[in-house]
């Protein structure tokens, strides 16, 4: 089992940056594959980025491709997902989670095993 912990959220100005953090506990980290998903107020959680486990491989939501770069430190337990140029629309809370199924990654919340509590981050315009 992991537990996972998000940190990094807060408020910013559109077109502004953001890097998200969250650290997973557990010795087996580097056999998850790991993701981050959004929920804005009223809409169902969504896919915003994933990445193998050993970190060579990420995949991007349309929405964020070419803003946001996800990454990971094995020898830390903790991945990132560091969010430029941002927009009101991204308002969400960003939650991290950690998979374990047959495949290299994750573009759905079924795909995933264990999930941090979240991290707001509000866009202003």
């Amino acid at each position: 089992q992991v537990q996972l912990v998000e940190s990094g959220g807060g408020l910013v100005q559109a077109g502004g940056s953001l890097r998200l953090s969250c650290a997973a506990s557990g010795r087996t980290f580097s056999s998850y594959y790991m993701g981050w998903f959004r929920q804005a107020p009223g809409k169902e959680r969504e896919f915003v980025a994933a990445i193998t486990r050993s970190g060579v491989f990420s995949y991007y939501a349309n929405s964020v491709k070419g803003r946001s770069t996800i990454s990971r430190d094995n020898a830390k337990s903790t991945i990132y997902l560091q969010m430029n140029s941002l927009k009101p629309e991204d308002t969400a809370v960003y939650s991290c989670a950690a998979g374990t199924s047959g495949g290299a990654y994750g573009t759905r919340p079924g795909d995933y095993d264990y999930w941090g509590q979240g991290t707001q981050v509000t866009v202003s315009s």
